[in-house]
């Protein structure tokens, strides 16, 4: 603790948003006279995610990457789907990685203030914000907000689902796992009509991250995960034993909630609680870096941090992606199939990046054509 009260920034929440976007200010000069605080209740020395992503740029993250893949697999009931990356490489970085070299680096500073304390309330005023603790009340010029708004709770959401998932990391004793190659989505083993596959990161020939994951509207108990788990491993890995050596689970919406119309001119929404996963997919990590980067633009130029943070239409194909999973379940394994089955893997990429061109983008929603889609774009205009 400093003993201030009084902060240019307050960060809320020491997720993937909250420490990314702490990093950005800390490591750049203009900010370096800017006192900012980051509340948050819990302690990060625990493993309790693994984030992916994929590039084909150098990345400002590469000293923090646990293992790097340059092909990926998908199967389906009808096929299987061979991909070669190139000339993107897909990537993990364990959580408690992250943290560790966030923490390094914000601790070191004079200007960066780690407060550890639950926020009750935000109250903002046209020249400030007040932050209430359980024990204490700051106040900040902008305050950056990770929590979910309270209407995302009270509100209906007529197109919303959920990503909920556990993953395991096993080992086993012989060489069973091909280190050059994830399993992006399997869809052989399923949990009724409903859209479930299973995902493996290979990070040796006998460790690996295998994860059962559902994109539904309600979860399911730990029993439920820990059975398809099981089930996977024993019956498309043919390991009969194996050591678990961490475990995480993770429920991420999937939802049209307007997230952006909750930021003000002096509390921005971040990461989960700001819309940044991405709708339909649930990809986080990118994203969450661009939209870091252009609210440090936008700061420097003495505009609101939230302008131009998402783009309208890939608003509405997340929308019209959703409303197929929403009112037919049972068809996120063909539309994936489409998707990864008629596309290149560049052209995928840059579209679930936001960085296609309209011909790109055309193609894909002429893969995906049926009667669903047809019936989804309508609904949604």
């Amino acid at each position: 603790m400093s003993g201030r009260s009084h902060f240019d920034y307050v960060i809320i929440g020491h997720g993937l948003a909250g420490l990314q976007l702490a990093l950005a200010l800390c490591n750049d000069a203009w900010f370096s006279t800017k006192h900012i605080a980051l509340i948050d209740p819990l302690d990060k020395d625990v493993n309790d995610r693994t984030w992916s992503f994929w590039t084909a740029k150098p990345t400002p993250w590469a000293s923090l990457i646990h293992k790097t893949w340059t092909h990926a697999d998908i199967h389906t009931s009808a096929k299987h789907i061979p991909l070669n990356l190139k000339p993107y490489t897909y990537h993990a970085i364990r959580a408690l990685d992250f943290y560790t070299h966030a923490f390094k680096i914000l601790n070191a500073s004079p200007t960066i203030h780690i407060i550890k304390a639950t926020v009750k309330e935000t109250s903002e005023t046209p020249t400030t914000v007040s932050i209430t603790t359980e024990n204490e009340t700051f106040t900040a010029h902008h305050v950056f907000d990770s929590r979910l708004p309270e209407a995302y709770f009270s509100s209906q959401h007529p197109i919303a689902i959920v990503q909920h998932f556990k993953g395991i990391v096993i080992r086993t004793k012989a060489p069973v796992f091909d280190t050059n190659t994830i399993t992006m989505m399997d869809y052989r083993l399923k949990d009724g009509a409903q859209t479930t596959f299973t995902y493996v990161l290979p990070f040796s020939k006998h460790e690996a991250l295998v994860e059962f994951t559902y994109f539904t509207k309600t979860p399911v108990d730990e029993q439920t995960y820990d059975h398809y788990i099981d089930t996977y491993i024993k019956t498309y890995l043919n390991v009969d034993t194996y050591d678990i050596l961490e475990a995480e689970t993770g429920q991420i919406p999937m939802t049209t909630f307007p997230f952006q119309k909750y930021s003000t001119k002096r509390i921005t929404k971040i990461g989960t609680g700001g819309g940044w996963v991405k709708a339909s997919t649930g990809y986080a990590f990118t994203h969450t870096e661009k939209k870091v980067n252009q609210i440090v633009k936008n700061i420097k130029a003495n505009t609101l941090p939230s302008k131009h943070l998402f783009k309208r239409k890939y608003l509405f194909y997340d929308k019209i992606f959703l409303k197929v999973l929403c009112d037919e379940n049972h068809k996120g394994e063909w539309l994936f199939e489409q998707f990864y089955s008629k596309n290149t893997v560049s052209t995928m990429f840059r579209f679930l990046d936001e960085e296609s061109a309209f011909a790109e983008e055309l193609k894909i929603m002429s893969a995906l054509f049926s009667w669903s889609f047809i019936k989804a774009f309508f609904k949604t205009l």
